[in-house]
């Protein structure tokens, strides 16, 4: 996996575990890799790992069944989204409004360009 410097990698990890469980990569009450296999996986250390682990079963995105491993908590889904929607609009649009502004691109430009991706996705 390759990381970015701007952000910690157990932040990192904990992020791509979500996106797989709003890609349906990972369902509600369904067990996850173990922290030992994750850490094989994305080639980093274990202890980074569990940090990641911790930091998601605290958010309640995932919880622990003792000797059985990590499973995906019921509503983890709804509550990745709502928490990432909350994020983006306290501390990311204003950023891309200031953009868009300084950069003069007209707000139906942003419109199209909207309707666009959001087809392609739809595919």
């Amino acid at each position: 996996m390759n990381f970015k410097d701007n952000k910690a990698i157990y932040l990192q990890i904990a992020e791509r575990i979500c996106d797989m469980i709003l890609l349906g990569g990972y369902r509600e009450d369904e067990r996850i890799p173990s922290v030992r296999e994750y850490a094989a996986v994305v080639e980093v250390n274990f202890n980074t790992v569990m940090r990641s682990f911790e930091y998601l079963q605290a958010s309640g995105i995932i919880f622990n069944k003792r000797g059985i491993g990590y499973f995906v908590t019921p509503g983890a889904g709804e509550k990745i989204h709502s928490m990432r929607k909350e994020y983006f609009l306290k501390n990311e649009i204003n950023d891309f409004f200031r953009q868009i502004c300084m950069l003069e691109i007209p707000i139906d430009e942003i419109v199209d360009m909207y309707n666009n991706y959001s087809k392609q996705q739809e595919k």
